[in-house]
């Protein structure tokens, strides 16, 4: 297989492992599903199927991100260290801010059209 086609074979078995083996990537893919199941149901126009598109495909690789960094810093050390704790709370805590952000966004574009 050439080098080029490889490097997308690796990153779908990263992302075929976080959806299948991580627990809050199966969440959000979870909840991903209900947003378009949502906005099919509720007939979105094209621009905010644009912005929904975007904040998945955000909360979605940033929680890829968020397992990379929990894991390479597992990978470095096994003992307890304040600055391991902190670059995986860190990690999560991005990933938290995306994800109420993501929630307002998705209020303000559903709630007006189900009220």
């Amino acid at each position: 297989m050439h080098p080029f086609f490889k490097s997308f074979y690796y990153a779908f078995k990263g992302i075929q492992h976080g959806v299948f083996a991580e627990r809050n990537m199966k969440f959000h893919t979870i909840a991903a599903i209900g947003v378009i199941v949502g906005g099919i149901l509720t007939g979105l126009p094209k621009m905010e199927w644009i912005i929904i598109i975007l904040l998945i495909g955000g909360m979605l690789a940033l929680e890829l991100m968020n397992t990379a960094i929990e894991r390479t810093v597992d990978l470095v050390t096994e003992e307890f260290h304040p600055l391991a704790k902190q670059a995986k709370d860190l990690a999560s805590g991005a990933v938290l801010i995306f994800a109420i952000c993501c929630a307002i966004i998705g209020m303000i574009i559903f709630i007006p059209k189900w009220f």
